[in-house]
């Protein structure tokens, strides 16, 4: 029994609705796949350095799928390493939990130099403020930048094609930022040093405080990052997604 629409003509142009609809996906699914990230060159080498944010509880033992941890950094890495296989990019994720700068610099020559990457991509500041870690991992804003700033200068030594990319520490406070409160201008001091290492060092600059704050005009800071410090898989999201648009932009 023949179906009434196909003897009006209804079901063919239906039928070919769907077909243009399919391929419209399509091309943008295409589209998607095939998007170039100018850093993601035939084996480059992309490190992760920092703290509890990045490290994102890590496996240290060598566990294939859990050696970058649980985070931005793996968003990253998953959606690439699927995107271009055949390139054979390497992702390393060195980050410790608990680190400052100072932390991070007594490893930074088996942690970072030794292991040579071609892009380092480096988010640290939040312990040093003694948000992320209590007051006895803080370190005054002088050293914290004297220290940073010896680190990259070490990086870029040891490899003077070396691309950065620095994270800004960020922080949400439950009751939102007020002005006054110690520890947010203590961050906001230390995303200034880092925007001003960035410019030295011609480093892509994240800016993951103006990302947040955005956020937290759409649901309250609790759901991006329960604590204010460490992100929630949503944060983190965020996080994955402002670093591919920051690195994409400045490396094009």
């Amino acid at each position: 029994m023949s179906c009434p629409l196909t003897r009006c003509g209804i079901a063919d142009s239906y039928r070919s609705l769907v077909l243009v609809f399919l391929a419209l996906i399509s091309t943008c699914v295409s589209a998607a796949e095939v998007a170039e990230v100018p850093v993601f060159k035939e084996h480059t080498r992309i490190l992760f350095q920092g703290d509890s944010i990045t490290d994102g509880e890590r496996n240290r033992n060598d566990c294939p799928h859990l050696l970058l941890g649980q985070g931005y950094q793996f968003i990253i890495a998953a959606r690439f390493s699927a995107q271009y296989p055949e390139r054979k990019v390497t992702f390393i994720n060195r980050a410790v939990s608990g680190n400052n700068v100072r932390m991070m610099a007594a490893r930074w020559q088996t942690d970072t130099l030794d292991l040579k990457p071609d892009l380092l991509s480096v988010l640290i500041g939040i312990n040093d403020s003694g948000v992320g870690g209590g007051d006895e991992r803080k370190v005054p804003l002088d050293q914290y930048e004297q220290v940073y700033d010896k680190l990259l200068a070490d990086a870029r030594a040891a490899n003077p094609n070396i691309r950065l990319v620095l994270g800004e520490p960020f922080y949400l406070p439950r009751e939102g930022h007020k002005e006054g409160d110690a520890r947010d201008q203590d961050i906001r001091q230390r995303q200034a040093i880092v925007a001003k290492l960035a410019t030295k060092y011609q480093a892509a600059l994240v800016k993951y405080q103006k990302v947040f704050d955005d956020a937290c005009k759409r649901a309250p800071a609790e759901y991006w990052a329960a604590d204010g410090v460490h992100p929630k898989y949503s944060g983190h999201q965020l996080m994955a997604d402002e670093w591919v648009r920051t690195v994409t932009q400045f490396f094009k």
